[in-house]
């Protein structure tokens, strides 16, 4: 795993020490070694600088990177992996293409030379890249098809600045640094900054399977593959349970390439157990090494369900049990690493885990991307009954308002109340809103009354293009698609990526392979989502190769007690950061709605903990990153952010 950054300037030359500086940003993503590339442009070619970190995993003493071709007319530079790279390498050796590593990069430079732009159809892998052709001045960027690997990038004025996350392009005297309301108005409503928007005006992310031309100062961004559900596979569900689980094991086999020690994470679900179950088929015993931890609050460990998995494959299982108050001593750090607010908290368990298996591997597996592609979170079955609700909207507003009153309020993780609550929530809107209501924070009439000045985005608007896109499938299709789009891209990858790389480790995630994720949009809804089962064909594939009652466990994730926290120990924290004079030093949110906010949920008299915790992870972000001027809302003037 890597950090990459470039810029492309038709007007100047590239400023070698401001590219440095970008490089120097990205340590953490790349601690072993670091390179760039920067000829002299010429009297008609624009200028160009290449930087890059690297974390060494293949080819470690031989793969310094950007790599070029034969006679140096094309230099690549790679943040992931290619899993395919030697069959390719194989086909381009056959073809006359003469290599000088085994490094994986290094097979994108000669594919470039073969396809041009058009080299991404044959890659397997998790990547951001960059391939800059000299000869025709023309830098290319991509990013692999689920968007396991980030990309951000800034064009204007014959200028193009990219980079693996938004700090490095920070460091860039020309790069926007404004506020985007809009994107801030998302960011409420989601808990994260949905692609192409950034928290910065000025500043996108690479959607997946999009790539970049820049050409004679002309950017071109293109999509160049895309999931779609074609017609419905109508084999027996045993042949196609079999297929599911022989095309699992490849992915799990094509990620065990390493020059490095590798292993994989383990919670006990049946994503990561199944992952575990195939690596143990395709290691010699007792060479899997697993990892998990554990916490003394009880409500939130799983670490006896991963035990039990890593015991009865006989595993080299590794465990740390931390107290709660090991979290929130991560959490400064955490949120200093994150280029944008972001409100996922579970991001502090995922950083501790991957710092704990880094102590020991530099590679790890995960079960990522399971729950997205079989239906796999508690709202598909809750979609499912929400379909049957029929109430009136006056009455739906007054059996909310009347529950609202006579429900407990608990700030116990997966408490009842607040599962009911959030349901009631999001019931009466349409399909694509409602999962957006149901896992996000603020609703925009909830934003009227928070933000100073509202800039009128519709925060919902991109979730229903990507709904409707789907036309021609069933809702579970259609809810997988926008899932995979939104919620994967943007908050369960993103947390992996920034919480993995703060460690300096390479997660990996085998149910992401282009060809699973391709034969999966296949098979039908009713082997994903059969009544009130979620992941019912990888239950049936896998249940026998995993210890009793793992197939059936209901999904726990990383949950933590954020509403518990923000009551005792984030208490002086969260009245610090959302004190009113910083509020009204900000000018971004209205005081006296946030006092209420936390004066309810200080009480015990409501649970606000999602709203809180996103307005409080905002604030960390805030104070770390926003020196700028906020780009003003229509009609309004631009509001200042440096206090």
């Amino acid at each position: 795993m890597c950090g990459i950054c470039g810029v492309v300037d038709s007007a100047a030359p590239v400023d070698t020490a401001v590219l440095r500086r970008m490089t120097a940003t990205l340590g953490h993503r790349g601690p072993d070694d670091e390179g760039y590339y920067l000829p002299d442009p010429g009297p008609a070619g624009p200028a160009v600088g290449l930087g890059f970190r690297r974390l060494a995993i293949i080819d470690v003493e031989g793969g310094h990177q950007p790599l070029a071709n034969e006679d140096g007319s094309v230099w690549a530079m790679l943040n992931g992996e290619i899993y395919n790279f030697a069959a390719l390498r194989d086909r381009l050796e056959a073809g006359g293409h003469v290599f000088t590593t085994r490094c994986d990069t290094e097979t994108i430079a000669h594919l470039y030379e073969e396809h041009g732009v058009d080299l991404l159809a044959h890659l397997n892998g998790m990547f951001a890249l960059a391939v800059w052709d000299a000869r025709r001045g023309r830098l290319l960027l991509a990013r692999d098809r689920m968007g396991e690997k980030p990309l951000y990038f800034a064009a204007a004025s014959g200028r193009l600045l990219f980079a693996s996350e938004l700090k490095a392009l920070l460091q860039h005297p020309a790069c926007p640094r404004g506020l985007d309301p809009a994107a801030l108005e998302r960011y409420l409503a989601l808990e994260y900054v949905p692609t192409p928007h950034s928290i910065v005006a000025g500043i996108r992310k690479l959607p997946a399977g999009h790539r970049l031309v820049c050409e004679r100062g002309r950017v071109t961004v293109e999509r160049y593959w895309d999931l779609r559900f074609g017609g419905p596979d109508r084999r027996p569900e045993g042949e196609l349970a079999e297929e599911l689980r022989e095309r699992l094991r490849e992915a799990v086999r094509l990620r065990l390439v390493s020059d490095v020690p590798l292993g994989a994470f383990l919670s006990g679900g049946i994503d990561s157990s199944s992952v575990v179950a195939l690596m143990c088929e395709a290691v010699p015993a007792g060479r899997v090494e697993t990892f998990s931890i554990g916490f003394t609050e009880r409500s939130f460990d799983e670490s006896e369900h991963a035990r039990r998995v890593a015991r009865h494959f006989g595993t080299d299982h590794h465990e740390e049990v931390f107290t709660p108050r090991a979290l929130l001593d991560l959490l400064p750090q955490v949120a200093d690493g994150l280029d944008e607010p972001f409100a996922d908290p579970s991001v502090l368990p995922t950083h501790l885990l991957s710092r704990f298996t880094r102590s020991r591997v530099t590679v790890a597996l995960g079960g990522d991307g399971g729950d997205e592609l079989l239906a796999g979170y508690p709202t598909f079955p809750a979609e499912a009954v929400a379909r049957r609700y029929h109430l009136p909207a006056a009455v739906h507003r007054a059996v909310v308002a009347a529950l609202a009153e006579r429900l407990p309020v608990s700030t116990a993780n997966f408490s009842l109340d607040f599962k009911v609550k959030r349901f009631l929530r999001g019931v009466a809107a349409p399909p694509p809103i409602r999962h957006q209501l149901w896992l996000g924070a603020f609703s925009p009439a909830e934003q009227r009354r928070l933000l100073v000045a509202h800039a009128g985005t519709d925060p919902y608007r991109d979730a229903v293009d990507l709904y409707e896109r789907e036309a021609g499938g069933d809702w579970v299709e259609r809810l997988i698609y926008l899932y995979c789009r939104t919620y994967l891209q943007d908050d369960i990858l993103v947390k992996v990526d920034r919480a993995s790389m703060l460690a300096s480790l390479e997660v990996r995630a085998p149910f992401l392979d282009h060809t699973l994720v391709e034969f999966l949009a296949r098979v039908p809804s009713r082997l994903k989502l059969r009544r009130l089962t979620t992941k019912y064909l990888l239950k049936r594939a896998l249940a026998s190769r995993l210890p009793p009652g793992v197939a059936g466990r209901p999904k726990q994730g990383f949950g933590i007690p954020v509403a518990e926290w923000l009551k005792t120990d984030l208490k002086d924290e969260l009245l610090d950061a959302l004190s009113p004079e910083r509020l009204r030093r900000q000018g971004l949110f209205e005081a006296r709605e946030v006092e209420r906010l936390l004066r309810e949920h200080l009480s015990g008299a409501r649970d606000h903990r999602k709203q809180l915790w996103t307005l409080f992870m905002f604030q960390l972000w805030h104070e770390r990153y926003a020196r700028p001027r906020v780009a003003a809302p229509p009609g309004r003037p631009a509001t200042p952010l440096a206090r």
